[in-house]
């Protein structure tokens, strides 16, 4: 007996607390890395829409494919045809950049600089191998290597775009660069042609100039979304 009349075999049962010197209540399971890890990874590419944009690369492809197989195209509509769906899949990764919390998102989270990263990446690779495979077999003017470049450098304006005016306006930098390309390969049947590699859409695939420009506005565009993300206010 304690204090109080009180058994003293009954000071931890009564209370339900542990009994003296055994084992203390299990806790909720550890999270393993790898499952947490693939958890961020589902979710940052459900709100960024990625599996959207999967379905846009591989309705362009099919497109694509479509189009070489069934038509038949000369010199000048044979380069301006897979330029439209290049622009197609640049415009839909351009657009996974969005955030639905907008700007407060870039201070919360230590890997979301490179889950942004990694989506805009594993996109462009395989709207580049989408598009490529849409042309085997078929006359695919300019070949995989004018599919990297065109895609890769369309895709950095998107990126670019984002930045700057927001993620769900970026297809605007695609499309846009679109009526320059094709304006572009116009000149070169009705002259004056323009030549800049700038304008790589009109230059020829092995170009070392056009593809270095191209290059370069994909890896300041995938820096640059890297680092800050799309411009989107909260709430949109």
């Amino acid at each position: 007996m304690i204090a109080g009349g009180m058994p003293r075999a009954t000071t931890a049962a009564g209370t339900g607390g542990p009994p003296p010197g055994g084992p203390l209540p299990d806790g909720p399971p550890p999270v393993r890395p790898l499952t947490a890890g693939l958890r961020l990874v589902r979710l940052h590419a459900t709100s960024r829409r990625v599996p959207a944009a999967v379905t846009a690369i591989a309705a362009c492809a099919i497109g694509l494919w479509i189009a070489l197989a069934a038509g038949s195209w000369d010199s000048y509509g044979a380069l301006q045809l897979p330029l439209v769906f290049e622009a197609g899949c640049a415009a839909a990764i351009a657009v996974t950049t969005a955030s639905p919390l907008g700007e407060p998102e870039r201070v919360t989270g230590r890997w979301l600089p490179f889950l942004r990263l990694a989506t805009a990446l594993a996109l462009t690779v395989a709207a580049v191998a989408a598009l490529a495979a849409a042309g085997a077999g078929t006359h695919l003017a300019g070949g995989a290597l004018d599919v990297l470049r065109n895609v890769a450098g369309m895709t950095g304006l998107g990126l670019l775009c984002a930045a700057v005016v927001g993620g769900r306006l970026a297809w605007a930098g695609p499309v846009s660069y679109l009526v320059a390309g094709v304006y572009a390969l116009y000149t070169q049947w009705h002259g004056p042609a323009l030549t800049t590699p700038w304008l790589w859409p009109a230059r020829p695939p092995h170009d070392l100039g056009a593809a270095v420009c191209a290059g370069l506005v994909f890896a300041v565009g995938l820096a640059v979304i890297t680092v800050r993300g799309a411009r989107d206010p909260a709430g949109e």
